[in-house]
């Protein structure tokens, strides 16, 4: 028997023992479990960006775990099984592929994108941005809400274009910032920059969320850093001053570019 399924099989069973004979996992719902799965989501996205192959592993373990007990709930609910759940992905991938299981030709990545998203409004889907999550964090929406209108064809011809639009939204900003606009009217154009920025992104090959993700631990690690240099001079950080703590900062900066 393939190991796969034997493996699959196995984490199965376990769930059921669970579901049967542990107290926390008898307690759970669909509900407790949502907050804990977008956790596990994040820690396997701390993962992938660290390259952190055996975390990466286990959390890839945690999801899985995750996705099984959803689907044994389902089942005690009478809603659906997992078998149901692996069948209808399964569907959905060779319905949704018909370069693959079917007649159609592509000859690219983007050809694929398009008849994935003609595919799903054939489906019945209303709009190209309905299956965009509420819920999904405001810059990784925007990215996908653009990719999204990208595969109808909705989407710029030239990169140079896209950054005089970051450019023209810039001026903008600093337009309403000058003339001290209501706040809403400089949020509402701070928000303009970001999407043309993150638009920008898209055309030059940066995934945005990975790029800030990695910044935000870059700037982490070098603050840690200057503190604790701070800390070996008996220098106390809540009492100096920015030309100080900036003169550290350029010490960890080098230390860390070697």
């Amino acid at each position: 028997m393939d190991s796969r399924l034997v493996a699959f099989e196995r984490l199965l069973n376990i769930m059921d023992d669970l579901r049967e004979k542990c107290p926390w996992d008898q307690k759970q719902t669909l509900e407790s479990l949502r907050h804990l799965t977008i956790e596990e989501t994040y820690e396997l996205a701390d993962a992938i960006t660290a390259n952190d192959m055996n975390e990466l592993k286990g959390e890839i373990g945690d999801l899985f775990l995750h996705m099984v007990f959803y689907c044994k709930i389902g089942e005690e609910k009478n809603a659906f099984n997992v078998t149901e759940v692996l069948n209808s992905i399964c569907d959905k991938l060779v319905h949704r592929h018909p370069h693959v299981y079917g007649d159609t030709e592509v000859e690219s990545e983007e050809e694929v994108k398009r008849n994935w998203e003609k595919l799903k409004l054939k489906e019945g889907r209303k709009s190209v941005l309905g299956g965009v999550p509420n819920s999904l964090p405001a810059l990784v929406k925007a990215y996908r809400v653009q990719e999204k209108v990208k595969g109808i064809g909705f989407e710029w011809e030239k990169r140079s274009d896209v950054w005089a639009k970051v450019e023209e939204e810039m001026n903008e900003l600093q337009e309403e910032v000058e003339s001290n606009a209501p706040i809403a009217k400089i949020e509402d154009e701070f928000g303009d920059v970001l999407f043309s920025l993150i638009n920008y992104a898209r055309f030059i090959g940066v995934n945005p969320e990975d790029a800030l993700s990695r910044t935000n631990q870059k700037f982490i690690k070098r603050f840690t850093s200057m503190e604790t240099l701070m800390d070996k001079d008996n220098l106390s950080l809540a009492e100096s001053d920015l030309e100080l703590m900036d003169k550290y900062w350029e010490i960890a900066k080098r230390s860390e570019n070697g």
